[in-house]
């Protein structure tokens, strides 16, 4: 199943191009600052703040940070603070996770997985099981409201080195990942995302015999796609007409 859903693996260099992203704090906070200059008081590069400013700036930032703060640090992992042996978490996904994933197609979002993360002498063994349910596109009528029940877990190996990306881009191995022996915590949103989007198959519809039946299914396309069908079984293929005079030539 992984090397079908080959594409639906998120690439080792994205997940280290995250850790280098813009500061997000100042990409926000520039709708406040552009206000404040247009009141006159002036703010340089966000350090030389006058007294007035100062206050607003501060009140007006804090509960968006603490928003962005929390959201961050829900999926990441204080591992070095952790003894030797297992240890569990458990996450529940809801559809303001996807946000950060502009690809996902997934609606109201009841997933919730289960992580189990095993530390070792300088490696840590965290196995992942995805279950709970989503809502997705239905490749057959296009319904954009297809229920679909996550049920799958997946193994990823973590090494500490000291040139992890020099390993990372020589691994093959997917299911293993470097990082700093520096490193303090562990970010599993990515992989948590990778795995919902890999306990899916590519090609996404109901059984055939529930085709129609169920209320979010979108009849007017069934409906298209069943005149189409009786078109193509009504109508004589040409590439056959000239071999008509043929078939019975064996009798």
């Amino acid at each position: 199943m992984r090397g079908d859903l080959c594409q639906g693996t998120l690439a080792q260099a994205d997940r280290k191009k995250a850790r280098y992203a813009p500061n997000m704090f100042t990409i926000l906070f520039m709708p406040v600052k552009n206000v404040l200059l247009f009141y006159g008081i002036e703010i340089k590069g966000f350090e030389q703040k006058k007294p007035f400013g100062s206050i607003i700036f501060y009140y007006l930032c804090q509960p968006l940070k603490k928003v962005l703060m929390s959201s961050r640090r829900e999926f990441d992992i204080a591992f070095v603070g952790l003894k030797p042996g297992i240890h569990e978490f458990e996450y529940s996904v809801t559809d303001k996770f996807f946000e950060n994933y502009q690809q996902a197609e997934v609606r109201n979002s009841r997933a919730h997985v289960k992580l189990s993360l095993d530390k070792k002498n300088g490696f840590m063994l965290l196995k992942f099981e995805i279950g709970g349910t989503v809502e997705v596109n239905c490749d057959r009528c296009g319904s954009t409201a297809l229920p679909w029940t996550l049920f799958d877990e997946f193994n990823i190996v973590v090494k500490l080195v000291e040139n992890p990306e020099e390993m990372n881009g020589q691994e093959e191995d997917p299911d293993v990942y470097y990082i700093s022996r520096g490193e303090s915590h562990l970010h599993v949103a990515d992989w948590i995302y990778e795995f919902i989007v890999l306990s899916m198959p590519m090609r996404r519809m109901c059984a055939e015999e529930e085709a129609g039946k169920q209320p979010y299914c979108n009849q007017e396309a069934l409906e298209m796609l069943r005149k189409m069908e009786t078109e193509e079984t009504q109508t004589d293929n040409p590439i056959w007409k000239g071999l008509d005079k043929f078939k019975d030539l064996g009798n």
